[in-house]
């Protein structure tokens, strides 16, 4: 398969859409599985998602901020992540608004309304915009498909959102605009899995029907010839083939997008804690803070063994914790009333009189120092801090995106930096990245901090000394090791439980000719 996919007009790289019949299909997996797939086999190939809502993003080396699953997706695919691969990115500051990052870059907050045009005024003025949006992302595309013999396209939520098609750039409307086939991915395990392939096609205009090329099953338990009947009735009623039925696999460790809604079930939970190499464990609770952002922060820490990383929202949940963690937040305000309407904010508090660990990342750096000043995200104005650090914070309209790398505990260190709020570091005992430590409370801006091996291992013991704990990180442990295993998993699931051979047809070949029309169709 070596040498360069050509697409039905031979003038681009080959392209294919996973989509999904609901959010959290596994349409990020399946991308990224069938990325690890091609690029084994010698095929140059990189991800796509055109519009992303997420609070889970990622710097680029050129500064750009994009989804972190389209970062995991380039690593699966052995690429540079680039903001060509993620050119409009959402990320939810409430349940109705969004900052736009466009190209990487932040250029505004809009309404849901404002955004998708929620009245027949909003989607007149949409109209404008979503021709300029769909030519960037089609620019975007077609960029890749010059330089990459494959580009795998991953929708959002379901193609057949009817109220939200005129304004679509990322599913349908984008398969429509490139001319690329569809593959639309079915989660079986929460159910009903036939009717949602059926309907998600039958919903469809003929138009878009004649670019959905057949379903994949994912997360499917159980022996697979009890399905099959099943699936050649489906074929039967859409015309429309099978591609795969992915197992269901217990913790593939994958950075998630996550929108307005905070998985606690992310996949370093569902791993089982291998075995403490010293003689105890070490227990971390992450403070669930609304609007949660980048919490594959401790990712990292989960993969220790004898770490074991749970999500609290109650105070007493931090009685045994050894290590307490305030990760980043989009609403650095809103979380810090959040955490003293709960009173975590007194448990946290407590901890630190008492010499015991706390870690704030981003913005839960911002909320441990001891003032905030917000015109910004939140227009709050001054906003007193819990006071643990000597760390004051203004919020500036530029947003920063850096990824800084250099030397703490002695040890080298990379990482990622998003945020809007400047801090200034007044005192403390020590420096800390480019934050601080005041006696056990440590508080930094940069993400991915603790992927650096011999970092996170120097830090965990200090936490275990400061906690009193017998716990000693293990010295082989090497995370990105872990993460390329686990790509290397996506990549089997796909080349052992798909049809290989068809999607490889509908990379290169592109549309296939003549698939019915299911009616009714769109309304």
């Amino acid at each position: 398969m070596n040498g360069r996919l050509k697409a039905a007009g031979g003038a681009v790289g080959g392209g294919l859409l996973v989509a999904g019949t609901t959010s959290d299909a596994g349409k990020s997996v399946v991308t990224a599985g069938i990325c690890r797939w091609l690029v084994r086999q010698g095929v140059r190939v990189a991800p796509f998602k055109a519009q992303n809502m997420s609070l889970n993003s990622f710097v680029t080396r050129e500064g750009a901020e994009i989804g972190r699953a389209q970062a995991m997706q380039a690593a699966a695919a052995r690429v540079e992540p680039t903001a060509l691969m993620n050119p409009v990115l959402l990320k939810p500051g409430s349940d109705r608004s969004s900052q736009v990052v466009l190209l990487g870059k932040p250029v505004g907050e809009l309404s849901a309304r404002g955004y998708f045009g929620g009245t027949s005024q909003g989607t007149a003025q949409y109209a404008g915009r979503r021709e300029q949006l769909l030519g960037t992302v089609t620019d975007c595309l077609q960029e890749l498909r010059r330089t990459h013999d494959a580009v795998i396209c991953e929708g959002a939520g379901s193609p057949a959102e009817i109220n939200l098609r005129r304004t679509d750039i990322v599913n349908m409307g984008l398969a429509r605009a490139a001319r690329i086939p569809a593959v639309v991915v079915g989660d079986i395990d929460r159910g009903g899995v036939f009717a949602s392939f059926f309907g998600t096609t039958a919903l469809l205009s003929k138009e878009d029907q004649a670019l959905v090329a057949g379903y994949m099953v994912n997360k499917f338990r159980g022996d697979v010839t009890l399905l099959e009947p099943g699936l050649e009735m489906l074929r039967g009623l859409t015309g429309r083939q099978t591609l795969g039925v992915l197992p269901f696999a217990h913790g593939l460790g994958i950075d998630e997008e996550d929108g307005l809604r905070v998985s606690l079930r992310g996949a370093v939970r569902e791993s089982v804690v291998t075995p403490p190499h010293g003689a105890d464990v070490l227990r971390v609770a992450v403070c669930a803070v609304p609007l949660m952002s980048n919490f594959t922060d401790v990712d990292a820490l989960a993969a220790e063994p004898g770490v074991v990383v749970r999500f609290v929202d109650r105070p007493e949940e931090l009685a045994d914790a050894d290590l307490v963690v305030l990760p980043g937040t989009r609403g650095t305000v809103r979380a810090l009333a959040w955490l003293r309407e709960r009173g975590l904010a007194d448990a946290i508090a407590r901890r630190a009189a008492e010499g015991r660990p706390v870690l704030g990342v981003c913005g839960g750096f911002q909320m441990l120092g001891e003032r905030i000043e917000d015109e910004v995200e939140s227009k709050a104005g001054v906003v007193d801090g819990l006071g643990l650090l000597p760390v004051r914070v203004r919020f500036a309209a530029e947003k920063t995106l850096a990824r800084p790398a250099g030397e703490a505990l002695g040890e080298p260190v990379e990482g990622y930096e998003i945020h809007h709020g400047v801090a200034e570091v007044t005192g403390g005992d020590a420096e800390f990245l480019d934050g601080c430590r005041a006696g056990s409370v440590w508080g930094t801006h940069w993400h991915g901090s603790l992927e650096s091996d011999g970092f996170r291992r120097a830090f965990l013991r200090r936490v275990a000394a400061d906690a009193g704990r017998a716990f000693v990180p293990a010295p082989d442990t090497r995370f990105g090791v872990l993460r390329e295993e686990q790509l290397d998993r996506l990549g089997d699931l796909i080349e052992e439980h798909a049809d290989t051979a068809a999607l490889l047809r509908l990379i290169e070949e592109g549309v296939p000719e003549g698939l019915p029309f299911v009616p009714p169709g769109a309304p």
